[in-house]
C-alpha cells in the first residue's frame, strides 16, 4: 500500500468536512478556491451568509488540535482569497463569515469534528 501525498490527506479531510456540513443543510460552492498564492479549502452557504471554511484534518492530536494550526498567515491569505472570490462574482457586501472545521480521524475510528462558526475576523 502507498503511502497518500499531503494532497490526498488534505482532499478526505475536505471530503469529510463537506459531507458534514451537506449534513447540516449547507451548500458546498467551490472547493480548492486558488487565488494568486492563495487558497480556500471549502465555500459553502449556510441560509445566512456566504462561508469560507479552512478544514484542518489529523489522525491524532499529538500535537494539538487541528484548528490551533490555523496560522495568522494563514488567516491572511484567507481573507485574500475570500475578497478575490466575492469580486469575481461580484457579490461584495454580501454577508459572510469565516469558520473552521477541525477533524481528527483515529485510526479505525468515526471522525470528530470540531466547528468553530465565525473563528476570525
Amino acid at each position: 500500500m502507498t503511502k497518500k501525498s499531503h494532497r490526498e490527506i488534505g482532499n478526505d479531510g475536505e471530503d469529510l468536512a463537506c459531507a458534514y456540513l451537506e449534513s447540516k443543510g449547507w451548500r458546498i460552492l467551490e472547493r480548492n478556491y486558488f487565488f494568486e498564492h492563495s487558497e480556500v479549502d471549502i465555500v459553502a452557504y449556510d441560509d445566512t451568509a456566504i462561508v469560507f471554511v479552512e478544514v484542518k484534518y489529523r489522525t491524532n492530536t499529538k500535537f494539538g488540535q487541528p484548528f490551533e494550526h490555523v496560522t495568522e498567515e494563514k488567516v491572511q491569505h484567507i481573507f485574500k482569497a475570500a475578497e478575490a472570490w466575492m469580486y469575481e462574482r461580484k457579490m461584495e457586501g454580501s454577508p459572510m463569515r469565516f469558520d473552521i472545521v477541525g477533524i481528527v480521524q483515529k485510526k479505525n475510528e468515526a471522525p470528530e469534528f470540531n466547528h468553530i462558526e465565525d473563528a476570525f475576523r
